[in-house]
């Protein structure tokens, strides 16, 4: 039984954690070019409102910086959860092994590395389309001065 629960808080480091981390990087990935070919085709001549064209302009760029913000944590559980896995495996075998023990620790901090690797793209995704919005908005506001 405790092997069991063991084995299931594994898969669920492996397959949970790193599968969430792996779906937010794709996530981030694919909103990036959408909004990029987007504000590329983006027709400022087509808007009569300020308010509406920056609506369109930043719809979905809070995804991607909920994503950069959270992956770190997301990252964190793993961490904690492959360090809980390893302790409980040291006392369940009722010996302390230094290199089970590291090994143990190193495998679990792949999960904040991970979450690292995640987030510092995603803000930096995030601040390129600001950047671009700002760009944009100006470029309205000039167009648009009476």
């Amino acid at each position: 039984m405790t092997n069991d629960i063991m084995t299931y808080a594994e898969q669920a480091l492996d397959y949970g954690v790193m599968g969430t981390l792996i779906l937010m990087s794709i996530v981030t990935l694919w909103l990036f070019i959408e909004r990029m070919m987007f504000y590329k085709s983006v027709r400022i001549e087509d808007y009569k409102h300020r308010d509406n064209l920056e609506l369109d302009l930043t719809d979905n760029i809070n995804v991607i910086s909920a994503i950069g913000t959270n992956a770190p944590y997301v990252g964190l559980l793993g961490t904690v959860i492959g360090i809980m896995i390893t302790f409980y495996t040291l006392g369940d075998l009722g010996a302390v092994d230094a290199k089970k023990i590291m090994i143990g620790l190193a495998l679990a901090l792949k999960a904040t590395a991970m979450g690292l690797v995640v987030a510092m793209p995603a803000i930096v995704a995030y601040t390129i389309l600001l950047r671009k919005v700002e760009r944009i908005l100006t470029k309205f506001d000039v167009a648009h001065e009476v």
